[in-house]
């Protein structure tokens, strides 16, 4: 590869890239370096590179624009990296070393993986790069200097106490359709569920779960294989809105939709909408504008004092239904519409 300008060294990378005020978006990007040492403290300018599993998650994409915006705000230069799809953990350890050789200060990351992108996050905070996870959390909490995320037991153990409620003191009979199997958001939600159902993973109460990947088309299936042999099922749990929508779809065909109570989490608007429609009876809603927000705003103060956040700080999560129970607090979907994933 050759070089152009002073500081102007190319690389190829399959990435989608966003920089604060480029118009879209582009694969396969050649990158211009904003060069120099990374530095932090005594007002320097704050230099924020963003990490997001892919670019076209409406969630991410959410997560982004409000990072992008945050940062114009404050006169911070942003640049935005994804992997080529989720799961993609080497694609975000390219992402994370071209950041640290563009000269960010702060490097804002949704790991893909807990333990997947370690190494490069370790070299980075090596460099003197502050380096906060959004969204997921990774394994050790430490790996990073702050997180700012859903609580995502507690999402989970609403959930579960929202669908307990909302049985109505019939005994569950519940269909678990899970996520990517072993990912730390999965293991948590499921697990926060269970607690708010007064369930464990042995109850004979669950009648089947199956890992589906977050993905509607799987979820469908998922839950079409399930009902084969679980047609008396009236409690659903879901690990995000495209998964619920696929338990509804499959539900529908069989019409059992009017017997079981479907909950989820995500809160995106197509999300509330569903709920509002009744396609299921509730979401939890995260606030990733929040994240972001946050997150850059971090970013900003270490940029000019070198004061950095630690630890985990919860971004809250709220229950959007229109049938709202006793014991759990709610918004409508009204109030879920104004404020979906926090814009």
């Amino acid at each position: 590869m050759g070089r152009r300008g002073p500081l102007g060294r190319r690389v190829g990378v399959c990435l989608a890239v966003a920089v604060v005020g480029a118009v879209g978006l582009t694969g396969c990007t050649e990158q211009r370096y904003w060069g120099g040492a990374s530095v932090a403290g005594n007002g320097a300018k704050a230099r924020i590179g963003l990490v997001t599993k892919t670019d076209t998650n409406p969630y991410f994409v959410a997560l982004r624009e409000s990072a992008r915006a945050e940062a114009a705000a404050l006169g911070a230069e942003f640049s935005a990296l994804a992997g080529r799809f989720d799961g993609d953990n080497d694609g975000q350890v390219t992402a994370i070393e071209n950041l640290v050789q563009r000269g960010v200060n702060t490097i804002l990351i949704t790991p893909n993986s807990a333990t997947g992108v370690l190494g490069a996050i370790k070299q980075a905070r090596d460099k003197g790069i502050m380096v906060i996870a959004l969204d997921s959390e990774t394994d050790p909490a430490s790996a990073v200097d702050a997180t700012f995320a859903t609580d995502n037991t507690a999402a989970g153990r609403q959930e579960g106490a929202y669908v307990k409620a909302a049985l109505a003191g019939k005994a569950p009979q519940l269909i678990m359709l899970d996520g990517t199997a072993g990912s730390t958001v999965d293991t948590q939600r499921h697990t926060g569920f269970l607690q708010g159902i007064g369930l464990t993973n042995d109850s004979p109460a669950v009648l089947g779960h199956q890992s589906v990947n977050g993905d509607q088309n799987l979820a469908q299936q998922g839950m079409e294989n399930l009902l084969q042999r679980a047609g008396n099922v009236n409690a659903v749990y879901t690990l995000n809105e495209p998964t619920a929508r696929g338990a509804f779809a499959a539900l529908q065909a069989r019409g059992l939709t009017a017997q079981a109570v479907i909950g989820s989490i995500d809160g995106g608007c197509q999300g509330v909408q569903d709920v509002k429609d009744g396609k299921y009876a509730a979401t939890v809603m995260q606030f990733p504008a929040k994240m972001a927000k946050l997150a850059v705003d971090a970013a900003a103060e270490y940029a000019k004092s070198g004061t950095k956040p630690k630890g985990f700080q919860d971004t809250g999560s709220m229950v959007i239904t229109d049938r709202p129970v006793q014991g759990v607090r709610s918004q409508d979907t009204a109030w879920g519409l104004q404020n979906c994933w926090g814009k």
